[in-house]
């Protein structure tokens, strides 16, 4: 009896194990998408910033200063795991004047990694207003058109979150006061929307062979 309980251990359940994991990315492969629509960033050029990228989206408002301890915290848990993925980026809204305080920022977040992927888009306060309001959130803006929060756009403009958090339910946004909601929460829905893309890409890449 104990040599096929030994057996069992070590060969049958692993291979449970494997079965019960392996459904599991059918069932859990995709993030789900909360919103539509989400208001596109012209630039100047008139090529847009969303297009053709999955987005960290912030809001770092008129005192940059003061969220520098947010966007040390997104650097550290998110920013230096994910940076490498080509169509990644972080996306910061600012309000225009705001230039040499993110200059400042972008020095010093340099000095812990690269900073090619944090891009920055200064808009006038109602473009910035008009924006939020289009994630169709239960979050809110600071007066200074800050928020602690950060959200996760995809390439088709459609806010991605969680519809069964087990503390929120529908989970918009990310606190980047909270390590713990980055660490525990974020890290998690930032590998399932990549690994989403990755795979529709594999997927089209095989259909173009055919």
């Amino acid at each position: 009896m104990k040599k096929t309980f030994v057996l069992v251990v070590l060969f049958v359940l692993p291979i449970v194990a494997y079965l019960f994991f392996a459904s599991g990315v059918t069932n859990f492969g995709r993030l789900p998408s909360l919103k539509e629509g989400i208001m596109e960033i012209p630039l100047n050029s008139g090529n847009p910033m969303f297009s053709e990228k999955i987005s960290v989206l912030g809001f770092l408002g008129k005192n940059v200063e003061g969220r520098k301890g947010n966007a040390f915290n997104l650097n550290q848990k998110i920013y230096k795991r994910f940076h490498e993925f080509d169509d990644f980026q972080f996306l910061m809204v600012v309000p225009k004047g705001t230039e040499v305080a993110v200059s400042n920022l972008k020095k010093e977040l340099s000095n812990l990694d690269e900073t090619d992927k944090w891009n920055f888009a200064f808009l006038d306060d109602q473009d910035i207003t008009r924006l939020f309001e289009s994630l169709g959130t239960d979050k809110k803006l600071e007066s200074d058109l800050s928020s602690p929060f950060v959200f996760i756009v995809d390439k088709q403009l459609h806010l991605r979150g969680r519809n069964n958090d087990e503390d929120e339910g529908f989970k918009y946004g990310y606190n980047t006061a909270s390590v713990a909601d980055l660490n525990n929460k974020m890290v998690d829905d930032v590998k399932i929307i990549l690994a989403e893309y990755r795979m529709a890409r594999k997927e089209n890449n095989l259909q173009g062979k055919n």
